[in-house]
């Protein structure tokens, strides 16, 4: 039995494969970021999660895709992790970058991440090419959650968000002072905590003048920072991974077409994409 996961900052999603392709069991935990979730906390979330407990001793192959595992030393503490838990599973754990080329395309391409963070890297139909390492939510992630998470609070702060906004928005979250610095600054998981702030948009009713021009400006930054840093970037399709992508299709098309780049796929959910790629590529199974 082959174990799959795609993990991001906020939530992990899991599915259990048989030989066949089969999908034996699908569930979630909260996110297993190991760049930022300690790893006392990482075996909890997977334990505290019955549908996993329960085959803790019976996966085969575990293939971990994550936010936060391309780097060496938090790669290392999820695997020891997971390795502590699925005692008799051979273990793989990846960057969450790969499995979104898995579950985008097969041919070259420009794919991206918007989610809770942002990444992208270049595809040439074989290897994946990430010309800018990804410095997370303080430093980097373009158009992602808590890249637009923490606009908003900038503006309610600095009242530049219209007044009919920033009464809805004062409504709906805790907008203190002290409770935003306490969750930002000493609480754990701060990216997570800014990233829920961003709900606020593509949950209202209707995307107005200050929303879609909120969302244009970062689909902005990120396609300058993080697609056209690529010298393919316009020759390939541009696909994009993550909740964030699937709620502002628009935006990123009209910010696209001055760039003359050329819109690939936009899937919410990679795990989708992963179980065909598993079924095709990795199992074996025939259609």
């Amino acid at each position: 039995m082959t174990l799959i996961a795609d993990g991001g900052s906020t939530k992990c999603d899991w599915i259990l494969l048989d030989a066949k392709g089969e999908v034996l069991v699908k569930t979630r935990t909260k996110g297993l970021n190991p760049a930022v979730v300690p790893y006392d906390e990482l075996i909890k979330r997977i334990s505290n999660n019955k549908d996993l407990a329960s085959i803790f001793e019976t996966v085969e192959v575990l293939d971990f895709y994550g936010a936060g595992a391309g780097t060496k030393t938090p790669n290392e503490i999820l695997t020891k992790a997971l390795k502590s838990l699925f005692t008799k599973a051979v273990v793989t754990v990846n960057e969450d970058l790969l499995a979104a080329v898995y579950a985008a395309t097969t041919e070259p391409g420009i794919v991206c991440i918007l989610g809770t963070g942002s990444n992208s890297c270049y595809f040439d139909g074989e290897k994946i090419h990430a010309h800018v390492p990804s410095l997370g939510y303080v430093l980097m992630d373009e158009a992602s959650g808590n890249y637009f998470g923490k606009r908003l609070i900038r503006d309610y702060y600095y009242g530049i968000m219209p007044e009919p906004l920033m009464k809805a928005f004062s409504a709906r979250f805790n907008l203190d002072a002290d409770e935003i610095k306490l969750n930002v600054y000493q609480k754990p998981n701060p990216n997570t905590y800014l990233a829920s702030f961003a709900e606020f948009i593509f949950t209202a009713e209707e995307v107005n003048g200050y929303f879609y021009q909120l969302i244009s400006d970062g689909m902005d930054r990120f396609i300058k920072r993080r697609v056209l840093c690529y010298p393919e970037a316009q020759n390939v399709p541009i696909h994009f991974i993550g909740s964030i992508a699937h709620f502002s299709e628009e935006m990123i098309k009209n910010v696209m077409k001055p760039y003359h780049l050329k819109l690939g796929k936009i899937i919410r959910r990679p795990i989708d994409g992963l179980i065909e790629y598993y079924r095709q590529h990795r199992l074996n199974v025939e259609a």
